[in-house]
């Protein structure tokens, strides 16, 4: 098993920076892909960025490429998420998760732990 805790979110201005975080215990995360996801109101939930815990490879949608950054601390076996120039539109519930099954990083069916997500509200 593994727990994900999220923190970070909170409400802030169109152009301000927001740093998520997602603590991972239990079982190591060490040779999975760690993902984010979020979640508008309304919407389904879509793939933000995902992170390769052992290449170090990285993906992210394009929707937030150029303004968000994912990386990792395998000491901590945290992943961050540092959002630069948000938008209304990356107003959302955001959640990291852990990718255990086969499939794409950028699909949600891929992931098989999720934390309980942080919001993130952007206002203009």
């Amino acid at each position: 098993q593994v727990q994900l805790l999220e923190s970070g979110g909170g409400l802030v201005q169109a152009g301000d920076s927001l740093r998520l975080s997602c603590a991972a215990s239990g079982r190591t995360v060490s040779s999975y892909f760690m993902g984010w996801f979020r979640q508008a109101p309304g919407k389904e939930r879509e793939f933000v960025a995902a992170i390769n815990w052992i290449s170090g490879s990285i993906y992210y949608a394009d929707s937030v490429k150029g303004r968000f950054t994912i990386s990792r601390d395998n000491a901590k076996d945290t992943v961050y998420l540092q959002m630069h120039s948000l938008k209304p539109e990356d107003t959302a519930v955001y959640y990291c998760a852990v990718k255990g099954r086969s499939g794409s990083y950028a699909q949600q069916e891929s992931y098989n732990y999720w934390g309980q997500g942080t919001q993130v509200t952007v206002s203009s």
